[in-house]
């Protein structure tokens, strides 16, 4: 026997998967898989899923340009001729109709070859705003993964990380960030208000809660929540703005400051962290961890909500976007239930458990309480 020098013994499950994967690799095999009646609804689902990866980018710039084009809006009411979107777009009329055929491939959009329509997923994408803003910022990312490999290995300017310095953003960049994580808000507040219950606190503090889109969705949701929003000074100032023009001047105080260092308010009775741990490194992590924790007394309550990595439902969503999205940002990991249970614990916190949401692509949530 050939014993390869740095090689793990095998195990059971490693000589099956190797020989399920020697027979997935093999042309004779696959050939046959996708004749046999048993097989082939199976061999055409895996071969559509394989092309669908090749595809992806080509599939996410059809998007783009539809996005682009304010194509969903314009078809929101009533179809339109395709030469009169290539007019309206200053394009070949061919140009026009592939760009539309593509669409409705993808049922962004429907056609019979001379109108356009609006689809099943661009009627979606319309009622989501936050969809579309992404979309427009993944131009950035595209950028940074145009070569993978030298992302990976730190040899290009990422450019996701020059768009996120949220530390010490003046207050243009810090609203236009701002503005981007507000537009996909209400469908995370949703999920968030759907799995969990705020009507049995007193004081919320939402800890890195931007601009106060979060808490302007919650607060019709818990009309008795005193609210309180944490964040650097130049995103606090926004979210005092935007709490005041919502009519919650009189039951918000928004306080700025540097939420892994700084003292923080200590009489809420619940923390929340919405989207906020995902995008820091672990020790960062930590910190804002054990700060929650020295502001609140025993038993109150910590929420997390963000996508979390190995979600059933959500595989891709965590380690295959975020994984990518964040490396290219600079800072932070998705993270599984369990990690996030350990460093719940370190931080002081005891009875962590997880509350089921409709959409965990969106948001997974996590409760603890103050040990």
């Amino acid at each position: 026997m050939t014993v390869v020098a740095g090689a793990l013994p095998l195990s059971l499950r490693d000589r099956w998967q190797a020989i399920r994967n020697r027979l997935l690799a093999s042309p004779r095999f696959q050939h046959w898989a996708a004749a046999f009646p048993l097989t082939r609804p199976i061999a055409r689902r895996e071969a559509t899923a394989l092309f669908d990866l090749c595809a992806g980018f080509v599939y996410a710039q059809t998007l783009s340009a539809c996005v682009s084009l304010d194509l969903f809006e314009r078809l929101a009411k009533r179809p339109v001729a395709i030469a009169t979107i290539a007019a309206e777009a200053d394009m070949p009329g061919e140009a026009a109709l592939r760009l539309i055929r593509a669409a409705a491939a993808l049922r962004l959009l429907e056609t019979d070859g001379t109108t356009a329509r609006l689809g099943p997923l661009g009627a979606a994408l319309r009622g989501n705003p936050g969809i579309a803003a992404m979309v427009r910022h993944h131009a950035l990312l595209y950028r940074d993964l145009a070569d993978p490999v030298a992302l990976l290995r730190g040899e290009s300017d990422a450019s996701l990380a020059a768009f996120w310095p949220y530390d010490a953003a003046s207050e243009d960049r810090a609203g236009t960030y701002s503005a981007l994580m507000a537009a996909s808000q209400p469908m995370i507040a949703a999920e968030i208000l759907a799995a969990y219950d705020f009507r049995r606190h007193r004081r919320l503090l939402d800890l890195g809660g931007g601009d106060g889109s979060f808490l302007a969705a919650l607060a019709p949701a818990a009309p008795l929540l005193d609210l309180t929003l944490f964040d650097v000074p130049t995103v606090a100032e926004l979210a005092r703005r935007k709490l005041a023009a919502a009519g919650l001047a009189g039951r918000s105080r928004v306080c700025g400051g540097d939420m892994r260092r700084d003292p923080l308010p200590r009489d809420a009775d619940i923390i929340t962290l919405i989207r906020v741990l995902h995008d820091h490194d672990d020790d960062q992590a930590m910190a804002i961890l054990r700060n929650a924790r020295a502001a609140l007394e025993r038993g109150a309550t910590l929420l997390i909500a963000e996508p979390m990595a190995g979600t059933r439902g959500a595989l891709s969503m965590g380690d295959a976007y975020f994984g990518l999205y964040l490396f290219a940002m600079g800072s932070g990991r998705p993270r599984r239930p369990a990690e996030l249970f350990a460093m719940l614990s370190a931080a002081g916190f005891t009875a962590a458990r997880r509350h089921a949401t409709n959409q965990p692509m969106l948001a997974s949530v996590i409760t603890a309480r103050a040990a």
